[in-house]
């Protein structure tokens, strides 16, 4: 059954909002600066802007890859992710895409290759799995025909 594309919408985004998160309280943790902290999520942001021809960093350039790489990813697990244990299955494909991401096409963008694997393969877990939870809950709510399921 295909799931309704504004619950895949609504999911994809908080996810993509969420997913900064485990490299942010890294770098909180590793800088103990909360301005240090956000001045690396900016620029972790800029990074992503290389991706974006002509391969300049740049926050917004950054801003709008990332949203349209999280739409790409959103629409990919929302028609893969078996319905049940979404939660995990959504972590391991959150893993998977970071891996491709971060791991292979990442590394040939210098800007990209400089930053932290781990934190930013986090990030990808947690894409996953605030997406896969996100979703099914949403789909706990509604009905097969978008109409709220009753208790």
């Amino acid at each position: 059954m295909a799931r309704d594309r504004r619950r895949v919408t609504e999911a994809t985004l908080l996810a993509a909002t969420l997913s900064g998160l485990p490299s942010t309280l890294h770098a909180v943790i590793k800088q103990r600066s909360l301005r240090s902290a956000a001045v690396d999520a900016y620029d972790t942001t800029c990074a992503v802007g290389t991706l974006v021809p002509p391969g300049r960093p740049g926050f917004g350039r950054g801003a709008a890859a990332h949203l349209a790489i999280s739409m790409l990813c959103g629409e990919t697990l929302a028609r893969t992710l078996p319905r049940d244990h979404s939660a995990a299955w959504g972590a391991a494909a959150g893993l998977l895409i970071g891996v491709i991401n971060v791991g292979v096409i990442g590394r040939s963008f210098p800007a990209i290759s400089r930053l932290p694997l781990v934190p930013q393969l986090a990030d990808n877990v947690m894409f996953g799995t605030v997406f896969a939870v996100a979703l099914d809950r949403r789909d706990r709510q509604h009905g097969s025909h978008g109409v709220m399921a009753h208790a």
